[in-house]
């Protein structure tokens, strides 16, 4: 769906000279723009702190665009989209510099009665609600407009208390349906694959179920460390960094019932029921369904605690009490200053009888495969050529990364039209976040009087801790990820 290019859009990023509009937003603009995907008149207002004329500021970010783009360049071509870029300085605690806001939005939007505004959050999370509280407060939330939306970005909250407390706050002055929380791992090619490969192709619909299925393991993997997030990092851990988002929404597109339609709050409404079918984790779980572990060296890292015990890796085991997937497990397993950078989702069939007893039939294995490379493989047992009966691995492998040279868009390129469409299919609901957080929040409270004893070491560059060879306790007892072929 392509934006109304009737509408005026106005979008204001509060964050403008931060990394994440280097690194993800701008070049994703960009790319929209050359392929047309914005509207006609779209503006944006670039809001920081830092004192910059727009002609520095265009530079900063034609630079940035050229670092991070995985595309070539045209000066010439990022300049004229820079034309309808502006930046403007305010500090984010004062309500004057929000009146000052208020008066550019009107001088900049007032001869278009159908203007519309999106407003992007890329600040630290200690800032949504003082700017969400001024934008109320300074009329500009008043102003005539066909629709206004937010979007934020991670972490919303560090638990559940949090999370609502902010939630509330931002609900004062945004309806729900005007909220958009980013997940953009959930927007990743590949992961929006997934139900197109699950409900149009009917030999996997029938199969997708506990009858058939023996486990599924969702694996999210870094080769970097910290790096320069260790203040941030060292108050989080991967339980909330990852798993409370990423990997548990991965796990719902993959467990989910078929929606009604595909409607934004029927596709919503079964991710929901998966995260309220999951099993819940107790003290006598944490001997089998849990492992935490921290890479060699990280206490050293800067801003790091030098007794940290927070975790940089978590692998656990997920039971979702539904009909369709009773008793089938699925393993988690995220971790920094791993072997590989990788993310996959393998879903391991369960072994038919062989025919003959003499045949050593292994089992199938689906590899939707995230990063680096994007694609998916089916491995099957077929007959090995030669007079004798005997049984050999074939794979079926689709492989986007080689067909589309890498060229498929950038998740942040499909999350920002949409909600300038106002499509939030791929945004995170309230009610969602509510159910992870519970959930994560109830290992957290299990493991917390446990931490020192649960906390396992492991190289920087292995593939985790030994005990993780161990974990797996269904099927072939492996990791795929391990036997990962390109």
């Amino acid at each position: 769906m392509i934006t109304d290019a009737t509408i005026q859009t106005q979008m204001i990023i509060f964050g403008g000279t931060g990394d994440l509009t280097h690194r993800k937003l701008v070049p994703a603009l960009f790319q929209l723009h050359l392929h047309g995907f914005l509207p006609k008149d779209f503006s944006l207002l670039s809001i920081g702190r830092r004192p910059k004329t727009h002609g520095e500021y265009h530079q900063d970010l034609l630079d940035a665009t050229k670092k991070f783009s995985t595309k070539a360049i045209d000066d010439q071509e990022f300049l004229d989209f820079a034309k309808a870029i502006s930046y403007f300085r305010l500090d984010f605690d004062n309500p004057e510099d929000y009146l000052r806001l208020k008066q550019t939005l009107e001088d900049r939007t007032s001869s278009d009665p159908e203007r519309s505004f999106l407003f992007y959050l890329a600040v630290s999370p200690d800032y949504f609600s003082p700017i969400v509280e001024n934008l109320e407060s300074s009329g500009i939330r008043a102003l005539p407009s066909l629709w206004q939306r937010l979007v934020i970005e991670k972490p919303f909250g560090q638990d559940l208390d949090s999370a609502t407390l902010l939630n509330e706050s931002i609900a004062r002055v945004f309806p729900e349906k005007d909220i958009y929380r980013i997940d953009h791992y959930v927007a990743k090619e590949m992961i929006q694959n997934i139900n197109m490969l699950r409900f149009q192709n009917t030999i996997f619909g029938p199969v997708w179920n506990r009858h058939h299925i023996d486990n599924v393991q969702i694996t999210v993997l870094e080769k970097e460390g910290v790096g320069t997030r260790g203040g941030y990092y060292d108050h989080t851990g991967a339980l909330r960094d990852m798993v409370q988002n990423h990997l548990l929404q991965l796990l719902a597109i993959t467990a989910m019932e078929p929606p009604v339609s595909l409607d934004a709050d029927d596709v919503r409404n079964e991710k929901v029921k998966v995260f309220e079918a999951l099993r819940p984790f107790g003290p006598e779980d944490l001997s089998h369904r849990l492992i935490l572990g921290q890479y060699s060296g990280y206490t050293q890292e800067d801003k790091v605690s030098e007794d940290s015990t927070t975790e940089t890796l978590v692998a656990t085991k997920i039971f979702i009490d539904n009909e369709r997937w009773q008793g089938v497990p699925f393993y988690l397993l995220t971790g920094k200053a791993m072997k590989n950078k990788t993310a996959q989702i393998t879903i391991e069939f369960r072994k038919s009888n062989p025919y003959t007893l003499d045949l050593d039939n292994q089992p199938n294995i689906l590899e939707i495969k995230i990063q680096p490379d994007e694609g998916i493989t089916l491995h099957l047992n077929v007959k090995k050529p030669g007079v004798m009966d005997q049984m050999t691995m074939a794979e079926m492998d689709y492989c986007q990364s080689c067909l589309y040279l890498f060229n498929s868009p950038d998740s942040y390129e499909k999350l920002l039209l949409d909600a300038m469409n106002g499509d939030s299919t791929l945004f995170t609901r309230w009610d969602e976040l509510q159910l992870t957080w519970k959930y994560v929040d109830s290992i957290q409270s299990t493991v917390n009087g446990d931490r020192n004893t649960l906390l396992k070491p492991y190289n920087v560059g292995s593939f985790g801790p030994e005990e993780l060879d161990r974990f797996v306790d269904s099927g072939a007892s492996t990791w795929w990820f391990q036997n990962r072929i390109y």
